[in-house]
């Protein structure tokens, strides 16, 4: 890599000074001489000196079509020269009505009403809010439904009622007196199952402990609140088939709404454009936020159900209505870019093309999975999630003092490739637009990079 410049000196030297970054040991961050993002282009980011890297997690999880698309930087541009924001609250504008029509038509047929907000936590606890309500406001059927069932491992933002939803205790745990009281069911984990339970002997234990503790707190519960699929900063959990629809079809029988967390799965993560439809599945609540805007700025949304939305309506002095709402709530510029991203989808035939890059992108992890260090490669579409272990037959992590995964970043960086770990999860999540070479380079890298930590 290039030889740190004296600009890159000095902005190293502001970012120690005042800059505090997120889930970061400030303490030590400098030691690893942290990259400057100044530029990007396609997959790729470009550091102050102007070294390149593959960005392996799409910018945490959020890039779709690449960096700088055309289309997109158009449509902001030109939003620019229109007005960049305008308040949702008694006002309207034409990119977020017409971005709620777009949703509405792609999402899981009936889900018709579009909340906006401005991130994954946020569109998550207007979920929650919004869920509480309908209880309280849906008669006799709701009344004393005022938990919420989750699943343990999981992650849902750092917002506070986020936080109280969430499962896991590293990031979490110093806050819980603040948090409200939830119901967690074990996570369907089949490579650490909570059941001692393996392939051979599993008979789905998960599937009726979620029905137990269902049954067990119905006359309480809400919602449910789930990741599709993938509980993603758990380790990129996969869920066996099935588990999804097992929970849709919890909610119905016990009046509970399912709320659908798809800030990290959505917009073509997992192959389909979201995680439901792989089990034709219908929340009732949708949350989506990450790839909406296509990576570009920051903007959510949560999507309801005719039904839900209908509880809301009255006169006013029933106040029945929906006392919520954020500054930036359908942001104009961020909502641009959102249907020029969709637009990209039509357009450029991205999920269909998408399909080609999982085949090779599943091909390329094959072989990785017999490294001695390697516990198990979970993967579903583009969502990667590499278990390092100091033991593979004993499934043993390593200490967690030794920081295992973040030297394997580090080794990654090096050969010019961005990754995060999660824990000693190493995770690859690239963008949608990743091309077949791109796919071999991450993949060789991360190999390699492994290799030089554990071998």
């Amino acid at each position: 890599m290039t030889v740190r410049s004296a600009e890159t000196v000095r902005l190293r030297a502001l970012d120690a000074t005042h800059v505090w970054h997120p889930f970061t040991q400030m303490a030590t961050w400098h030691e690893d001489n942290p990259l400057i993002i100044s530029a990007a282009e396609g997959n790729w980011l470009i550091d102050s000196d102007g070294n390149k890297y593959l960005d392996g997690v799409s910018s945490l999880w959020t890039n779709v079509h690449g960096h700088r698309h055309p289309h997109i930087d158009a449509a902001v541009r030109a939003q620019l020269d229109k007005v960049a924001h305008s308040t949702m609250l008694g006002l309207s504008n034409q990119p977020a009505v017409e971005l709620a029509a777009m949703l509405a038509e792609i999402a899981p047929e009936g889900l018709n009403r579009v909340f906006y907000s401005d991130s994954g936590s946020t569109a998550v606890e207007v979920a929650l809010k919004i869920a509480y309500q309908y209880q309280c406001q849906r008669g006799p059927a709701g009344d004393g439904r005022r938990k919420f069932l989750c699943i343990r491992g999981a992650y849902h933002g750092d917002t506070v009622g986020a936080v109280a939803l969430g499962g896991i205790d590293i990031f979490h745990a110093v806050y819980g007196p603040l948090l409200f009281e939830t119901i967690k069911a074990e996570a369907p984990h089949c490579y650490r199952c909570p059941f001692g339970q393996d392939s051979a002997t599993c008979k789905k234990e998960c599937f009726t402990h979620l029905e137990e503790t269902a049954a067990r707190h119905s006359h309480e519960l809400a919602a449910l609140v789930i990741e599709p699929l993938v509980q993603g900063a758990a380790g990129q959990i996969t869920h066996p088939e099935g588990y999804l629809s097992h929970a849709r079809k919890l909610c119905d029988k016990y009046g509970m709404l399912l709320i659908a967390d798809e800030v990290a799965v959505g917009f073509g993560k997992t192959g389909t454009m979201f995680a439901c439809e792989q089990e034709a599945v219908r929340p009732d609540l949708l949350c989506l936020a990450k790839g909406i805007s296509g990576g570009y700025l920051p903007l959510a949304a949560t999507l309801a159900t005719d039904e839900v939305y209908s509880a809301f309506l009255g006169s006013h002095a029933e106040c029945r209505t929906f006392f919520h709402g954020h500054t930036y709530t359908g942001n104009p510029l961020a909502c641009a870019a959102g249907i020029a991203s969709l637009e990209l989808f039509r357009t450029e035939k991205t999920l269909e093309r998408l399909q080609d890059t999982i085949r090779l992108y599943s091909q390329l992890l094959e072989p990785l999975a017999a490294h001695p260090h390697v516990g198990q490669i979970r993967r579903r579409g583009i969502m990667t999630g590499i278990e390092l272990v100091a033991d593979k037959a004993t499934k043993t992590p390593y200490p967690f003092a030794e920081r295992t995964s973040h030297k394997v970043v580090m080794a990654a960086r090096r050969r010019g490739v961005i990754v995060r770990p999660l824990g000693d999860v190493m995770v690859l999540m690239p963008p949608l637009s990743i091309t077949p070479e791109e796919c071999r380079l991450l993949v060789s890298v991360v190999s390699e990079a492994i290799e030089e930590v554990t071998g």
